[in-house]
């Protein structure tokens, strides 16, 4: 389908000038390894290899990932400009610019562009398309129109888009002109692939013989567990690794001279999900040195800059990996040196390299094509749905009890609760957790909106019921308390000294509570990890390991994300597939008011021997 505008915009200034061109990529420079790191269209520097003509030709593949529903640089949880410490901006428009501007530099047939998955989920543009204006429905996804604009060649997909459904997915990808690829998305009952596994695009460069480049894509495992509800008993997802050894050769023997892999999947070789998988999560480093005939990888998954070469095992080949930041606030480059041996191309040097996206303004191509959507949705996120009588704060809540995570657990624990009347669990206590994964959260005292509430919960989860024993949440706590750096004496302490032990992301951390002040525990960072919870007590009195508890929870968390014990084998006695913050949204329009002093009380301190600890932030 085409979504561009019906009038095309001139070309802008910026992409149009090769002296702007060159003064803004000056700026967007961010590093690289190789010959690439050589700014502007210099000819790749002459390479021979044995049984050679000495013929060099440049291939560029351009490439973006972990977009989450980012077209504008825009904050619709503060309803203004992107901003961030780092000065970073965001957003496809953005990334579109330094695309074009590299195409124009580098002569669009050379090159291609690629995506490496997340892309329909993670802002109130794509929630909105996903659920209230679904395009199940016949509406059009803005990031399709987005990326569209742009001109992809082909996209991988990623484990958020199976957040909405396989019905949503499939109506996305019916809205791109390019194709989403996935090798080791398979038939629950046939193991063929459900989705196209690779594709061959030809590259014709003038005076020479086309490049066969196959594109192969691959996400991480992980899908069977986080979206269970949604992909069970219709999708399986074999491991990376594992999978690319079958599927490699195929496209070498379906002519590809060269072969890209645009992988959904980190480098650490380290996984969420503990022994939940027999499969690898970030698997794009072991994927380079184990699989042969791979030219380079286009990383996605971890959120991280990577620019690195990887010497594969079986050929001693180095392999280009490449991952650009995410929400489109870097463009990975990476320039593959082509020689003709023994008649055919084969890659004899490789470079690479990224570009920062706050550098250049938003392409109007883009912008245009999702500014409808775009103020639609500004007007749906900004609806006053009630008030505050108290301002709360997300901003402390990694290493003190606030009112914004009581209020999330409470709002958990009251859905869960009423949700199990007349059930043999309706006696049970009901307890949540929740993790401080979004620290610029908060809601105002006075009015407040849609997009108040739901940047208090950033992802789209959706919640559960899970019974666990006394015993098992003192064990759940004890790896959550994990978080914390051993430390001695009370402080005062930067939060940075005393939280992200091991760089435990803050997503790792869960905080415990329920519906009323009924369930309170110290975490004594002065003990090693393991040994930190003390003074455990429900209703007053110490928690017996052979107690009952329902929990309340999300589904990544349930189906294993982060490795916490007994969640993935408790009996389950609530899902109902609701997202969690849209329960956040609905409880606040049925009460009008949200008053913390109805739902927050101190639940948990850090303390140091039994000492309370203070932490500055």
């Amino acid at each position: 389908m085409s979504t561009d505008p019906a009038t095309p915009a001139p070309t802008p200034d910026f992409l149009a000038s090769a002296a702007t061109r060159r003064q803004l990529l000056s700026l967007a420079a961010v590093g690289g390894i190789g010959l690439a790191t050589v700014r502007a269209a210099a000819p790749a520097a002459a390479v021979t290899a044995p049984g050679t003509n000495g013929e060099t030709v440049r291939l560029t593949v351009l490439g973006t990932t972990d977009l989450h529903g980012n077209v504008f640089n825009w904050d619709y949880f503060k309803n203004a400009e992107y901003t961030d410490s780092k000065n970073n901006d965001i957003g496809v428009a953005k990334a579109s610019s330094i695309i074009k501007m590299r195409r124009a530099d580098l002569g669009a047939a050379s090159c291609l562009t690629l995506d490496a998955g997340d892309t329909i989920q993670g802002t109130p543009l794509a929630y909105y398309y996903a659920k209230i204006d679904p395009i199940t429905g016949g509406s059009t996804h803005p990031m399709a129109a987005a990326m569209n604009a742009v001109g992809y060649d082909a996209a991988a997909l990623g484990n958020h888009e199976f957040n909405y459904g396989i019905d949503t997915l499939r109506a996305f990808e019916k809205q791109l002109d390019f194709p989403l690829l996935s090798a080791n998305t398979v038939d629950w009952d046939t193991g063929s692939p459900a989705f196209r596994p690779w594709v061959i695009k030809t590259v014709r460069l003038p005076d020479q013989k086309p490049i066969k480049v196959g594109i192969l894509g691959l996400v991480t495992p992980g899908v069977a567990i986080w979206d269970r509800a949604n992909v069970e008993g219709r999708l399986k997802f074999p491991g990376i690794v594992e999978q690319a050894r079958i599927m490699v050769p195929r496209l070498k023997a379906a002519g590809a001279d060269v072969v890209i892999v645009s992988a959904h999947s980190g480098t650490n070789g380290q996984s969420s999900w503990g022994d939940a998988l027999p499969y690898v999560e970030n698997a794009s480093r072991i994927l380079a040195e184990q699989v042969p005939d791979i030219d380079a990888i286009l990383v996605g998954h971890s959120h991280v800059e990577v620019v690195t070469k990887v010497a594969n095992a079986q050929t001693g080949r180095q392999v280009l990996l490449c991952e650009p930041l995410y929400w489109g606030m870097r463009v990975a480059e990476m320039t593959l040196s082509l020689q003709k041996v023994r008649g055919q191309w084969q890659v004899v040097d490789s470079s690479a390299q990224l570009w920062n996206a706050n550098a250049v303004p938003e392409d109007p191509a883009v912008t245009g094509a999702v500014r409808a959507a775009h103020e639609k949705v500004l007007g749906y996120v900004n609806g006053v749905i009630g008030t505050c009588t108290r301002a709360m704060s997300a901003a402390t809540s990694r290493y003190e009890d606030t009112p914004a995570i009581d209020f999330i657990n409470h709002v958990q624990a009251d859905a869960v609760k009423a949700a199990l009347t007349g059930t043999p669990e309706a006696g049970l206590p009901v307890l949540s957790i929740a993790a401080p994964f979004n620290a610029l959260a908060s809601i105002p005292e006075g009015d407040v909106t849609i997009r108040d509430v739901a940047g208090l919960y950033i992802y789209d989860n959706t919640l559960l019921g899970i019974v666990l024993t006394g015993a098992q949440v003192k064990d759940y706590l004890e790896k959550s308390a994990s978080y914390f750096k051993q430390v001695s004496g009370t402080g005062p302490f930067t939060a940075d000294q005393v939280t992200r032990a091991n760089n435990t992301p803050d997503y790792n951390y869960d905080i415990m509570g329920g519906l009323d002040a009924d369930l309170t525990y110290d975490i004594d960072v002065a003990q090693a990890a393991g040994s930190r919870i003390v003074n455990l007590a429900y209703a007053g009195s110490t928690v017996a390991s052979d107690a009952r508890f329902v929990i309340a929870i999300n589904n990544y968390r349930q189906s294993g994300g982060g490795g916490f014990p007994h969640v993935t084998t408790a009996p389950v006695v609530y899902n109902r597939q609701i997202e969690i913050r849209q329960m956040l949204i609905d409880w606040a329009t049925a009460h009008q008011v949200i008053d913390p002093a109805t739902f927050s009380s101190p639940d948990w301190r850090l303390v140091s021997n039994g000492s309370p600890v203070t932490v500055t932030g």
